[in-house]
């Protein structure tokens, strides 16, 4: 499976944006796919997660802010963020892992810079 993130960018606190992962190499549905991030200096840490089903998990920091969905017809997960703050600045990577087994292909990561 190879993972392509978009979407990332430059905005201002309070802004959206919306970020997409889309496979390509072998359909997804059955996969469990992470919004992951890492900002400068820190560890990456998942922020949202949507299984094969459509249940979701979101990190505290983010809940009630950031949304995400999928596509199966188009092999596609998505990121919507809201309210952006720039303690949201990171490189934000998407993730699929089969079944109840670890993240096993990453995407390249795309950047989110918030400004005040």
């Amino acid at each position: 499976v190879q993972l392509q993130a978009s979407g990332g960018g430059l905005v201002q606190a309070g802004d959206s944006l919306k970020l997409s992962c889309t496979a390509s190499g072998r359909t997804i549905s059955s996969y469990r796919m992470g919004w992951f991030r890492q900002a400068p200096g820190k560890e990456r840490d998942v922020v949202a997660r949507i299984s094969s089903a459509g249940s979701t998990y979101y990190a505290d920091s983010v809940k009630g802010r950031f949304t995400t969905s999928r596509d199966n017809a188009r092999n596609t997960v998505y990121l919507q963020m809201n309210s952006l703050k720039p303690e949201d600045t990171a490189v934000y990577y998407c993730a699929a892992a089969a079944g109840g087994l670890s993240y096993a292909y990453w995407g390249q990561g795309t950047l989110v810079t918030v400004s005040s």
